[in-house]
């Protein structure tokens, strides 16, 4: 379509892979909204579920620490759980991201706005 044009057809097409960019950007986020890890403590007595964006959705306590342990206690345990899913979150985002960088021909460590 635009042969010929020479820098004009190059930069077409510049822009057309930083729309594309974007768009698969924007797609991205909403899936890491979608995506759910889950981090643990005390043995899987508490679970925390975060999404991939870092969203604390939900949090799952085993009764039996609320009658067996001191209020510290299970107060650490619930920041633990929430401190390994947050951390695990980051780690997929940061896969996820990777893989859309590999799939647009770019290079996987290049800093991703947002």
């Amino acid at each position: 379509m635009l042969k010929g044009l020479g820098q004009l057809g190059d930069m077409a097409k510049m822009m057309k892979a930083a729309k594309e960019m974007q768009e698969r950007m924007v797609a991205l986020q909403e899936e890491l909204g979608r995506i759910v890890v889950i981090g643990e403590a005390g043995a899987g007595l508490v679970k925390a579920r975060v999404t991939a964006k870092g969203d604390l959705t939900g949090l799952e306590i085993d009764p039996t620490i609320l009658v067996a342990s001191e209020k510290e206690v299970v107060e650490d345990l619930i920041v633990a759980a929430v401190k390994e899913a947050q951390a695990k979150a980051i780690a997929r985002q940061a896969e996820e991201q990777r893989k859309l960088m590999t799939e647009l021909g770019l290079p996987t460590d290049m800093p991703i706005p947002g």
